[in-house]
């Protein structure tokens, strides 16, 4: 696949904006919000509100049942969810990844333990696996990445299971083979790269699930403790007025939507571009 095919695919370059658009505001958080986003003013102010003493200075976003500036914390949680989606997603794939392909080229015990490991795993619901794991060990961004870890990388793991088993059975790696490479060679550089293509596709369906589990979990009273900004800690402190102040959930809510859009996109045409290895 060509990098020009890419280029050309509308599918992949408005999920790629999509992407860059919140990894900019992210990075320009600090000069684009116009307030501390834990800064305590007018509370209950609808979107475009003058600031109290300013003629020009307005909540453009308006203002939640604290007083903060709703604007600016959407600003400033773009940083937290791009922080942990994409780091919990390459965690997950890391050990995954390494399952896999352990499970897949040597077969045997390992084969049996692994795959008996993700299948006990996946036969839960996500999410009560979720609620259980951060529920116990307390809600805080490592344990995020744990439990993303834990109940993600039993589903990489099968996927790269099947993917080396039919793989192993490739003229390179029989080459590779008589002339005396050891597995980890032959996993690492000649198995790895060539199933690389869906695992790219599938990563970016997957940092659009973590980024949805983490708003769940933020939902929930299960994210990162407060005040942190938290997309999804927004939509639950102000769900008991979304009916009166609508734009202190809409707005949170938009701001997830958009950028599991951009991931989901971004999959769907590098799916339409062949890189998973399909038509």
């Amino acid at each position: 696949m060509s990098s020009n095919i890419l280029m050309r695919n509308p599918y992949a370059m408005g999920g790629l904006a999509l992407i860059l658009f919140w990894v900019l505001v992210a990075a320009a958080a600090p000069l684009l919000a116009p307030f501390d986003p834990n800064a305590v003013m007018t509370p209950f102010q609808k979107p475009g509100a003058l600031v109290q003493g300013s003629e020009s200075a307005r909540y453009w976003l308006g203002t939640d049942q604290l007083g903060r500036d709703v604007l600016s914390r959407v600003i400033w949680g773009s940083r937290t969810i791009l922080l942990y989606a994409p780091l919990a997603t390459l965690l997950a794939y890391a050990v995954g990844i390494a399952m896999g392909l352990v499970a897949g080229f040597h077969r045997g015990w390992t084969d049996t333990i692994f795959s008996l490991f993700s299948n006990i795993v996946l036969s839960f619901p996500v999410m009560i696996l979720y609620v259980l794991i951060i529920a116990k060990f307390g809600p805080s961004g490592i344990n995020i990445l744990l439990a993303v870890v834990f109940v993600s990388a039993p589903g990489i793991m099968r996927i790269v299971r099947g993917l080396v088993l039919d793989l192993r059975e490739q003229d390179y790696v029989s080459a590779a083979r008589l002339r005396g490479e050891n597995a980890l060679y032959i996993m690492i550089v000649e198995i790895l790269p060539n199933a690389s293509g869906p695992l790219i596709v599938d990563g970016c369906l997957r940092v659009g699930y973590v980024a949805i589990t983490i708003g769940m979990l933020g939902f929930l009273g299960l994210g990162l403790p407060p005040p942190n900004p938290d997309w999804g800690g927004m939509v639950a402190d102000s769900r008991a007025v979304a009916v009166a102040f609508p734009h202190m959930v809409i707005f949170p809510c938009i701001a997830i939507a958009s950028f599991v859009l951009g991931f989901n996109l971004l999959a769907d045409g590098l799916r339409r571009a062949g890189l998973d290895g399909g038509s």
